[in-house]
């Protein structure tokens, strides 16, 4: 933290003097907490110039492509760990040693189960149902079945809670997908990895089990890896924001899935296939291109570019990587598979996308290899908050380890003065 300040001036009153605040990594952050001191405050819509937060957990530099998980570079992880390693790394700082490893992946292998009961909650949602409107409902409920560790001022209960939704979200995801194609529900199998007892529940029945393809696996894994955390996104701000009033854990996550929900968050790799749909065939690709760069044209090329990173997307690089392996395994004859790797094809080429560093990011990727896979396009953002669930739980966790205050944005009000009621019949 550098002794810096800052000078801000404000016509007809004194100079107001305000701390800078520095990270270890990242730009000097401007302390304006005693602002409202002076009779003002700062207005920033979308939050692009503010910190909510002080944390220690995930890091990006979007000019230069880089993520950092507690230091680490998302392409080592994706390269040399695995989700649950990763998981662990957001959870408790540190990569850990092969004996804490095992004791970690046993404790979660021993809450991948979930109340018996809960399957009754089910029955209530149509069959034909968003998934992740099933999501909110079921992960709210949890906190109904697990009260025993709802105390979030006992970093024991936070830390049993948090083992829990880690375990518990792939196989309440897997149900989701059951429920809705009226399949009997697949129970956890223990003696899989996570991504691969997933992949299990996802597309085994009673009656016919069959081993799943380690390629598959893998590639299932790098997506939650890649997905697992991507610091004060909209979602993990509304689990911080939710978290601040006391909610439940169970609550918080179930507020972090409604919050990416929406097709601007976790909904994007949905919307690359939706565009593949309405280019329809390679034949199109020059006339969809052209109306992407048509400023008059309301279409978009879904997946190209980011919000945050302004040259690459570090892990659409993993991305492509695993995308490339799943499809020669799997050796698909897909005519929409198809389009998306001649779309890419030309985006890398056309001086259009390369002058405005519109390259292919991890929603293009994530999409055509879950489509692959076998997994419809309405579950993506299922798959999506069963990844984000330990970073959502890591910043919640992060929050109620320290000093925090109950969030509590300020507004610019732009309605009418005070003014008085008239009679009904004056009106």
């Amino acid at each position: 933290m550098a002794d810096k300040k800052a000078q801000l001036i404000i016509e007809g009153a004194d100079p107001v003097q305000l701390p800078v605040m520095s990270g270890t990594l990242g730009p000097d952050v401007v302390d304006v907490r005693n602002l409202t001191n002076a009779g003002v405050f700062t207005f920033d819509p979308g939050f692009m110039s503010t910190a909510s937060c002080e944390s220690k957990i995930t890091y990006i530099d979007g000019d230069n492509g880089i993520l950092l998980h507690r230091g680490y570079p998302i392409e080592q992880l994706a390269e040399k760990s695995d989700y649950l390693e990763t998981c662990y790394l957001l959870l408790k700082g540190e990569l850990p040693n092969e004996e804490q490893k095992q004791n970690f992946v046993s404790i979660i292998k021993n809450h991948t189960m979930v109340h018996e009961q809960l399957k009754t909650f089910f029955n209530g949602f149509r069959r034909d149902a968003h998934p992740m409107a099933i999501m909110c409902g079921v992960v709210g409920a949890l906190s109904a079945f697990y009260h025993d560790s709802l105390d979030i001022q006992d970093p024991h209960h936070r830390e049993i809670s948090a083992m829990r939704l880690i375990a518990k979200m792939p196989t309440l995801a897997a149900m989701v997908y059951k429920y809705s194609m009226g399949q009997p529900m697949m129970y956890p199998d223990n003696r899989l990895g996570y991504a691969e007892n997933f992949l299990h529940m996802m597309f085994n029945t009673p009656c016919e089990i069959k081993p799943v393809s380690p390629v598959l696996a893998k590639a299932m894994d790098k997506i939650f890896i890649l997905h697992a955390d991507h610091e004060q996104n909209a979602s993990t701000s509304t689990v911080r924001l939710a978290g601040s009033s006391g909610a439940n854990p169970f609550a918080c996550i179930a507020a972090g899935i409604a919050a990416l929900w929406g097709p601007a968050h976790g909904g994007a790799n949905e919307a690359v296939l939706r565009m593949l749909d309405e280019i329809g065939d390679v034949s199109n690709i020059d006339k969809f291109v052209a109306k992407a760069k048509d400023k008059n044209d309301p279409f978009k090329l879904m997946g190209f570019g980011h919000r945050v990173y302004k040259n690459f997307d570090p892990r659409a690089k993993v991305m492509k990587q695993t995308c490339d392996e799943v499809l020669a395994e799997l050796g698909i004859n897909d005519p929409q598979l198809e389009l998306a790797m001649q779309l890419e094809e030309l985006a890398r080429k056309d001086p259009y996308f390369i002058e405005r560093n519109l390259y292919p990011n991890v929603d293009f990727y994530s999409g055509i290899i879950l489509k692959a896979i076998g997994i419809p396009t309405s579950m993506f953002t299922v798959i999506f908050a069963l990844a984000r669930t330990v970073g959502w739980i890591s910043h919640w966790q992060e929050m109620l380890s320290g000093p925090y205050k109950i969030g509590r944005p300020r507004q610019l009000y732009t309605g009418p003065t005070k003014r008085d009621i008239n009679p009904i019949n004056n009106r």
